[in-house]
């Protein structure tokens, strides 16, 4: 799967190990930044991972910050995106099973990072249920 990865400087290190991760399990990673620790603007990284994921570019996303708050709202404002901020393994598996959330957002300052790895993997691991969920997505797709 293509995946890409996004954070401000508060998800830099996370996303580091996230990007091991995934390429470990066999994903191909698209890094949209940043690249170090240095306080920027995380929308300027954000949204280039909304926009991949909207176009078809790369499957999913992973998008971090410091608590993943404002990250999971700049990737929603792009259509087609359904991103979740998930704080556990089971927030992590409703977002799939439920929502078919095709953007995780996770908050380096919040979780653990042996807790942010396991996420990512339920994340990606998760199937949709569709059934009465289907018409859910649906209805957030067409807003």
């Amino acid at each position: 799967m293509k995946i890409g990865l996004g954070s401000d400087h508060a998800g830099f290190a996370y996303k580091n190990r996230i990007k091991q991760l995934l390429r470990e399990l066999g994903h191909e990673v698209r890094d949209f930044g940043t690249d170090s620790e240095a306080p920027v603007d995380y929308p300027v990284f954000i949204r280039p991972v909304a926009l991949a994921v909207a176009s078809g570019e790369v499957e999913r996303g992973v998008v971090l910050g410091g608590s993943g708050n404002g990250e999971a709202m700049v990737a929603n404002r792009i259509r087609g995106v359904r991103c979740a901020l998930c704080w556990n393994l089971q927030s992590a598996r409703l977002a799939r099973e439920h929502n078919d959330a095709n953007i995780l957002s996770l908050g380096a300052r919040m979780v653990p990072l042996e807790l942010a790895l396991e996420m990512v993997k339920v994340w990606l691991e998760t199937p949709f249920a569709g059934g009465r969920h289907a018409g859910r997505v649906r209805q957030i797709d067409a807003a």
